[in-house]
């Protein structure tokens, strides 16, 4: 199994701190999630049924109504690879570990941000996270749009996952991905905060939603978890009231790093990505105290998610000056 953020129990029981006392910066997560509020009996009793106005808040949310509900976007990124012939799949390095690893049947050459246009010529499948997680490296709407006319013109495909980018959403290549050769993953669990619901959608034409249908089966979004779902897509005064305060604890964290030595790297609304060579050493100085942070090894860096309130906020400027990092 791939490791993934959020591993919280595990960390408890490695450092011996009780889980209650940790501030978990590890996931890309909205630390201030949908107020999710009580549900009718009827959702828990009933099997989910496609006409119960998620589609519909999803097109509207999303500006395409050429959609697939999935649980959540890993569901898509497990079974998307089956929908093609083996062939020659273009990555990121580093990206979302899951992406290479579902295409691992197939030809998969990674390669950093700078070399993936010379590249794209030799690709059937250009697969790009966008923001990249962790690194928040991102390409333009233009040089997508691009790659992706090069991509159909020769029977390939463009694959862009948006986990990351529902606080930009004039970014967003969903609305355009009902062409050949387009396809769009998106995720409710990063934006919203509401990842234990596993929703995501699939945004790509016709033929091959209907041929990622069959392969997942039916009733693949939980009754409540659809019900949760639609009234998220549907609250806009939370959503513009999330951008606004995500953007700013974001701008807000990355100052933060910077002054106390972690610079370079990027980021996006929902995390801050540093390289460092020493990252496990300060990764595990940060556990010590009682915070975890998404280590990665190639390259060697860190990725922080957002603090959820002002003490938060407090523990990890606290622990950063103690890093005392040049």
């Amino acid at each position: 199994m791939l490791e993934h953020g959020g591993r919280l129990r595990l960390a408890a029981r490695h450092y011996g701190i009780p889980l209650a006392d940790w501030l978990d910066l590890s996931t890309g997560i909205n630390p201030h999630a949908w107020p999710v509020p009580p549900l009718a009996p009827e959702v828990w009793q009933r099997l989910p049924e496609s006409d119960d106005g998620l589609e519909a808040a999803a097109a509207a949310y999303y500006g395409n109504a050429q959609l697939l509900p999935v649980a959540g976007s890993q569901a898509a990124i497990q079974a998307l690879p089956t929908c093609f012939a083996p062939g020659r799949v273009l990555t990121l390095a580093p990206t979302y570990a899951e992406h290479p690893h579902a295409w691992r049947e197939h030809h998969v050459t990674a390669l950093p941000a700078a070399q993936i246009a010379g590249a794209v010529g030799r690709a059937d499948t250009l697969l790009l996270v966008q923001p990249n997680n962790p690194t928040g490296e991102r390409f333009s709407r233009e040089q997508l749009l691009d790659w992706h006319r090069d991509l159909a013109s020769r029977g390939g495909r463009l694959i862009v996952d948006e986990a990351f980018l529902d606080a930009e959403p004039d970014d967003s290549l969903a609305p355009l991905a009902t062409r050949p050769g387009l396809v769009v993953l998106r995720s409710i669990g990063k934006f919203f905060g509401l990842a234990g619901a596993r929703v995501g959608f699939v945004f790509a034409d016709a033929e091959l939603l209907a041929k990622l249908a069959d392969r997942l089966g039916p009733w693949t979004v939980s009754g409540p978890a659809r019900a949760v779902t639609a009234a998220a897509l549907a609250d806009r005064d939370w959503q513009t009231a999330a951008r606004r305060r995500l953007v700013a604890a974001s701008a807000r964290l990355a100052a933060s790093l910077d002054r106390h030595g972690l610079r370079g790297g990027a980021g996006t609304a929902l995390f801050q990505w540093r390289p460092h060579a020493d990252a496990r050493a300060i990764h595990t100085r940060l556990a010590e105290q009682g915070i975890l942070t998404r280590l990665f090894d190639t390259p060697s860096g860190l990725r922080f998610g957002l603090p959820g309130d002002e003490t938060g906020w407090t523990r990890l400027t606290a622990a950063l000056a103690q890093l005392r990092i040049d």
